[in-house]
């Protein structure tokens, strides 16, 4: 049985109130609108594009955090990483994982385009492979890839995040399947998910309903 409130096909948020409150946020650059557009035009299901609201909520949190080091599972086209790497300061550096290569070389072509090729660190691959061998010590980690591994990602990271750091898991609201009382096999293990960091006495954290949901976890 599936709750009343979700909504079927889309984000929670009612599309008036989404376009509202891009309307009401600082405009994406040139570029991230460029790569907007072309993963509309080229990209199979392109709705797992950060698009510009969410590109905008990491870019001020890595304005805040100001971080050496952001680390992120899933990079798709790139657009989150584009997001955060036009925020960084001049230290700071991304490492990204991407497993599709159709993906990752659009991904590449931005990052060269805006001029950070030497600033973003793209591999290709298997991430679990990838998190398990790297040594890396990050205040920021964005977690955007296959929510069955969610778990499996976070606990094989959260060691890698210093003290005080934040790691931002996002779709963990899956189109308001969360609250279907029947979920499907993703969906539990997106359930399984939140209720796991929920009981982590090693973190804090806030559940944001936006767009698909982000969780953002602060690790003590």
């Amino acid at each position: 049985m599936k709750h009343d409130n979700c909504k079927e096909g889309g984000f929670l948020t009612d599309p008036e109130i989404e376009n509202y409150a891009e309307m009401h946020t600082s405009p994406e650059s040139d570029l991230l609108h460029d790569l907007n557009r072309q993963t509309n035009l080229q990209v199979l299901m392109p709705r797992m594009l950060s698009g510009h609201l969410q590109g905008a909520f990491l870019a001020m949190i890595v304005k805040m955090i100001q971080p050496s080091l952001i680390f992120e599972v899933g990079t798709f086209t790139g657009y989150a990483t584009l997001a955060m790497a036009e925020a960084m300061p001049e230290n700071c550096r991304i490492i990204t994982i991407e497993k599709n290569r159709e993906n990752a070389a659009m991904a590449h072509d931005f990052f060269v385009k805006g001029g950070y090729e030497e600033k973003i660190e793209l591999l290709i691959g298997d991430a679990m492979e990838f998190i398990e061998n790297l040594q890396f010590d990050s205040e920021l980690v964005f977690i955007d890839a296959d929510k069955r591994n969610n778990k499996k990602y976070y606990e094989l990271i959260l060691p890698k995040v210093k003290p005080g750091g934040f790691l931002l898991i996002d779709n963990v609201l899956w189109d308001g399947k969360v609250l279907y009382a029947e979920p499907d096999k993703e969906t539990r293990a997106i359930v399984d998910f939140n209720d796991h960091v929920q009981n982590d006495i090693r973190v804090e954290n806030v559940l944001l309903p936006l767009r698909d949901g982000i969780l953002l976890v602060r690790k003590k």
